[in-house]
């Protein structure tokens, strides 16, 4: 596939479903997690109405999309989050980074992150937050030559 220099960004409908699923499933470890099966499990389309439910122009709960020749290739869910710490400051949060196996070293992941940071600057986020797997050694020189620090331990429970 010829690679523009830059993806088209957009975020997610929910016709977009099976690409995003296919994404998080395109992973050593989402190939674990998720179910990618025709037609996808209601809980996939549950959980995008409900983001879609929780979702203002000021605050977004969307799933970020990068486009290349008509395909998705990349996507990430974008929250914006309010709260009291910082001085009432908003902070972004993002989840589900995938590019998909084809695409890698392209950059575009590296686009996909600097155009949320500039959604989440744009509607008045301060902070920009994440957690990534502690093997993910790749992923993590990754984030940190995007200017990340890994400044918390982050945990996790299963419910």
């Amino acid at each position: 596939m010829t690679q523009p220099t830059q993806p088209v960004f957009r975020y997610a409908v929910r016709s977009d479903l099976p690409a995003i699923v296919a994404l998080l499933a395109d992973d050593e470890k989402g190939k674990t997690r998720e179910n990618l099966t025709d037609p996808l499990p209601d809980i996939y389309g549950n959980a995008f109405d409900a983001m879609e439910a929780t979702n203002t122009d000021a605050l977004p709960n969307k799933y970020l999309l990068a486009i290349i020749n008509d395909q998705i290739v990349g996507c990430l869910q974008l929250t914006l989050i309010p709260g009291l710490s910082r001085q009432g400051r908003l902070r972004a949060q993002i989840e589900g980074v995938r590019v998909s196996s084809s695409c890698r070293g392209q950059k575009i992941g590296e686009a996909m992150i600097l155009r949320a940071i500039d959604i989440s600057r744009d509607l008045g986020a301060s902070l920009m937050q994440f957690t990534t797997d502690k093997t993910r050694a790749d992923a993590h020189r990754f984030y940190q030559r995007l200017g990340f620090v890994a400044s918390h331990e982050g945990m996790k429970r299963d419910l």
